[in-house]
C-alpha cells in the first residue's frame, strides 16, 4: 500500500513546483521532502520525477500517480471530515444542474436552508456534460442530470421526469416541418439533446437539428425564450425552463402527437460516501412535483 505521507508530499510538490515552498507548506526540511520523494520512487520501483538541476518534471509514471493520487487524497480528507462532522442539517453542499431543473431546486433548496440555518447550498447551473465532469472531479457533491452519465468515476438513479416542450412565437399556429424550418432554431447549451429527444419522435424529416438554420443562442436558461418571444425561431426546452418565462402571451406552447419526458437523475461520485446533509438535499428534491420513475 503506498503510504499516505510519502503520497501527500509528492503530490504537494507537483502542485506547488518548488522542493523549498512545498517544505514550507507541509513544515518540513528540503531534505524531508526529498527524502519522501526517494522513498515513494523505492516503494514503486520507479522515477517519479526528471531532474534538471533546481528543476524538474515529471516522467510518465509520475503524471499518472499525480492523477490518481491526488484524488485519492481528497477522498482520504472528505472521510475524515465527514466522520467527524457528520448532522444532516449542518455544512455546506455544492451542488450542479442544468438550468430547468435548477429554476425549480434551487428554490426548493432555498426553503430547506432556511428551515436549517447551519446548512449551506452552494448551487451552480451547468450542461449536463459540465455538471458530470464536477462531480467526478469532486468539485460538485451532488448533480441532477437530465442524462445519464457516461464517466465511470459516477453513479447515479432516476428520481423523475420532465416533459419537453416545442415553444414557438405566438403567432406560429401550426409547427409543420416547413414552418419550423422557415423560423430558424434558438439554440442552447442541452438544445441538441432536447431536439433530437422531441422532434425526432414528431416529425419524419428530423436527423439532426444542423438540419435547421440556426437564429439564435442562449446559454442563460431565463433568456431563451426571450428570442423566441420576439420571432427570431422556435426552440426545444424542459417544462420547469417554459414555465418560469414571464412573457407567457408572446409564445406558443405546442403539444405534439408524441409527447417526450427526459429523466432526472440525480449522481455522485463512485467512491465517496454521501453524507447525512446530502441524503437530507436528495430527498428535499425527490419532494418536488416531477413525474415519479417506477
Amino acid at each position: 500500500m503506498i503510504n499516505p505521507v510519502w503520497l501527500n508530499t509528492f503530490c504537494t510538490l507537483v502542485e506547488v513546483n518548488h522542493f523549498t515552498r512545498t517544505s514550507e507548506r507541509l513544515y518540513m526540511t528540503q531534505s524531508g521532502v526529498s527524502q519522501h520523494i526517494k522513498k515513494l520512487e523505492q516503494q514503486l520501483d520507479c522515477e517519479l520525477l526528471e531532474r534538471h538541476g533546481k528543476q524538474f518534471s515529471l516522467t510518465a509514471q509520475g503524471q499518472s500517480l499525480y492523477k490518481k493520487g491526488s484524488q485519492l487524497l481528497k477522498e482520504w480528507q472528505f472521510l475524515e471530515r465527514e466522520l467527524h462532522n457528520d448532522s444532516p442539517y449542518c455544512g455546506d453542499v455544492k451542488v450542479q444542474s442544468p438550468g430547468s431543473c435548477g429554476l425549480k431546486f434551487y428554490a426548493q433548496l432555498l426553503s430547506l436552508q432556511a428551515k436549517h440555518k447551519d446548512l449551506t447550498i452552494d448551487y451552480r447551473f451547468a450542461p449536463n456534460e459540465s455538471v458530470e465532469q464536477a462531480v467526478a472531479n469532486h468539485i460538485a457533491d451532488i448533480g441532477f442530470l437530465t442524462q445519464a452519465p457516461t464517466l465511470s468515476e459516477v453513479t447515479s438513479h432516476k428520481i423523475g421526469q420532465e416533459a419537453l416542450l416545442l415553444i414557438t412565437p405566438v403567432t406560429c399556429e401550426s409547427p409543420t416541418w416547413q414552418a419550423l424550418c422557415d423560423l430558424g432554431f434558438i439554440s442552447h447549451p442541452d438544445a441538441k439533446h432536447h431536439a433530437q429527444l422531441l422532434l425526432s419522435e414528431n416529425y419524419p424529416e428530423f436527423e439532426h437539428v444542423a438540419q435547421i438554420k440556426r437564429t439564435g443562442f442562449s446559454n442563460q436558461i431565463s433568456l431563451i425564450l426571450e428570442p423566441v418571444s420576439l420571432g427570431f425561431g422556435f426552440t426545444v426546452l424542459p417544462a420547469h425552463a417554459v414555465g418560469a418565462f414571464n412573457k407567457s402571451e408572446l409564445i406558443k406552447v405546442h403539444h405534439l402527437a408524441n409527447p417526450i419526458s427526459e429523466s432526472i437523475f440525480v449522481c455522485h461520485h463512485r467512491n465517496r460516501p454521501l453524507a447525512k446533509r446530502m441524503h437530507t438535499v436528495i430527498d428535499a428534491i425527490k419532494t418536488i412535483n416531477t413525474k415519479p420513475i417506477n
